[in-house]
């Protein structure tokens, strides 16, 4: 069973209809003029249209052209007309008309019409379904190898902070020790780390470790660090 709704300001021709889509087991709407079938389209979300041309407030190519304009052309629409041209029918179809049908319609004619832009409405509703999913697959899949690109850094990034100790001799520290021996043991290596890297220039190295020299040569003693090549570089 599907929607449909009726445009046509004759009443007997509405009626008619009616009569003839509800013995075919389907729901008919009724508007009389434009300003109804708005309204209609908007409340019932029809699956289909059949849409008279020569209406008294705004004609059927007109509401078609509104519809069409605003994105509200989303259900296949059926033009209806007895006075119509063929350049008539041309426009409506170029506008976003599915079909054509001349007043005063068999009932053949409005069956096959009517089966036929069902059938569209159907295959158009089943694509925007896939099309659907199909984004949601894409974005699904996307999210998930963002999530397992994240896990592999992360998982690269711990292997090198465990690597990390072992391939720096100033980095290995026992955490299990007194506070202030582990400090003791940090502060060592800190300060071999600079001596090394400055050539043994205590100069070089009180300005990296923002220390004065009086302070650099105490501290470095009392770590039992040697300072004769600190002394000589310096000199």
């Amino acid at each position: 069973m599907a929607n449909i709704l009726v445009v046509d300001d004759e009443m007997g021709i509405r009626e008619l209809l009616m009569e003839i889509l509800n013995d075919e087991g389907h729901h008919v709407i009724l508007a009389e003029n434009a300003s109804q079938a708005r309204e209609r389209r908007q409340q019932e979300r029809p699956d289909l249209v059949l849409l008279d041309i020569w209406m008294p407030d705004t004609d059927g190519v007109s509401l078609l052209k509104e519809w069409s304009s605003t994105g509200l052309l989303t259900m296949p629409v059926i033009m209806m007309s007895g006075h119509a041209t063929v350049e008539t029918a041309v426009e409506a179809t170029k506008i976003g008309a599915y079909s054509f049908l001349e007043k005063p319609i068999t009932l053949p004619k409005l069956l096959k019409a009517v089966e036929q832009g069902l059938n569209k409405s159907l295959s158009s509703r089943v694509a925007q379904v896939r099309n659907t999913i199909k984004a949601e697959l894409s974005l699904e899949a996307a999210m998930t190898a963002t999530s397992q690109q994240n896990s592999m850094a992360q998982a690269n990034n711990l292997q090198n902070v465990a690597a990390a100790p072992a391939s720096n001799a100033y980095a290995s520290f026992d955490f299990e020790k007194p506070l202030r021996e582990a400090r003791d043991n940090f502060e060592k290596a800190y300060f071999e780390f600079h001596l090394e890297k400055e050539g043994g220039s205590m100069t070089k190295v009180a300005e990296k470790t923002g220390l004065e020299r009086t302070h650099l040569y105490r501290k470095l003693k009392q770590l039992g660090l040697d300072l004769g090549k600190g002394k000589k570089s310096s000199s």
